[in-house]
């Protein structure tokens, strides 16, 4: 397994990466990725084991050969897809630079015949609406990645915005989609939420890889969930969830559907299909 960026650690925690990006770590010393992983056990409570978990959906991910090590951009899309729709997982792309990224995820959902939420970074809407041409036909949601518009691995080589309502609306009508924003984890991205009334809204740090305030996405659904759900279809969440009780934390918590990322990207690597098939058994049922 020489050449892939992630370390392979007995417990994916963000210690083993320390901010290593590109690659599998985070900004800030990889701070809030440690702490979305160290937030979740603070909300446990006693779960029956037929707990009816929510829907589980793999994270955006693009960068396969910058930050996973992956011998071919393509291929790591193809086989992220085919495996983690194979498991069970619901599906989603990313986007970046270049456009193969974009592309490739979109190849790989037309070539197994899936649909997926695609995340677009934050262009200039005329950008956003081509992107939105795109995917149109592959895409059960479409969402804007809010908080990207400083990513570090894009910097100085695309022009990003920070988005506001007006924005934001525009690529909403142009959609055509159910609609999502995703990198909610500030007071002021919830009164962008209470302003633009989207499908979704993803509460997200971008696994601490943007350079935003610290904390964990745990501690940011408990304490905005509530008042995100009466100004959003649904709340999503993503970031540091690890295990069954942690998902179910998430629920219980009001989060409708949660996002897993990096742990998808360590089954491949490790054990491909059969990894991915049993990290979701895991977390669905242990």
């Amino acid at each position: 397994m020489s050449g892939y960026k992630c370390h392979f650690c007995a417990e994916c925690d963000g210690h083993g990466c320390i901010g290593e990006l590109p690659g599998m770590g985070g900004v800030f010393q990889s701070a809030n990725f440690i702490d979305n992983c160290a937030a979740w056990q603070k909300y446990y409570t006693n779960v029956p084991n037929d707990y009816e978990l929510p829907p589980i959906r793999l994270a955006p991910i693009t960068g396969g050969i910058e930050n996973v090590g992956y011998e071919d951009e393509a291929s790591f899309y193809f086989d992220l897809i085919e495996a983690c729709a194979e498991a069970g997982f619901l599906l989603s792309i990313g986007d970046g630079y270049p456009d193969t990224k974009i592309q490739g995820g979109l190849a790989a959902l037309q070539r197994y015949r899936k649909t997926g939420a695609v995340f677009i970074k934050p262009y200039p809407n005329p950008r956003i609406f081509e992107r939105i041409d795109w995917v149109r036909g592959s895409a059960d949601l479409i969402g804007i990645d809010i908080d990207s518009y400083n990513i570090v691995t894009m910097r100085n080589l695309v022009h990003l915005e920070q988005k506001d309502a007006q924005s934001l609306k525009e690529i909403q009508r142009y959609a055509q989609k159910p609609f999502a924003i995703k990198g909610i984890f500030s007071p002021e991205n919830v009164e962008l939420v209470q302003e633009l009334r989207p499908d979704v809204a993803v509460i997200s740090n971008h696994g601490g890889r943007i350079e935003t305030r610290r904390g964990s996405t745990a501690d940011f659904l408990a304490e905005y969930g509530s008042t995100l759900r009466k100004f959003a279809g649904e709340v999503w969440v993503d970031g540091g969830l690890r295990s069954r009780a942690d998902i179910a934390a998430a629920k219980r918590l009001g989060a409708a559907q949660v996002m897993i990322g990096r742990p998808c990207i360590t089954a491949l690597l490790k054990d491909r299909s059969e990894g991915v098939r049993e990290l979701y058994r895991r977390l669905t049922v242990d």
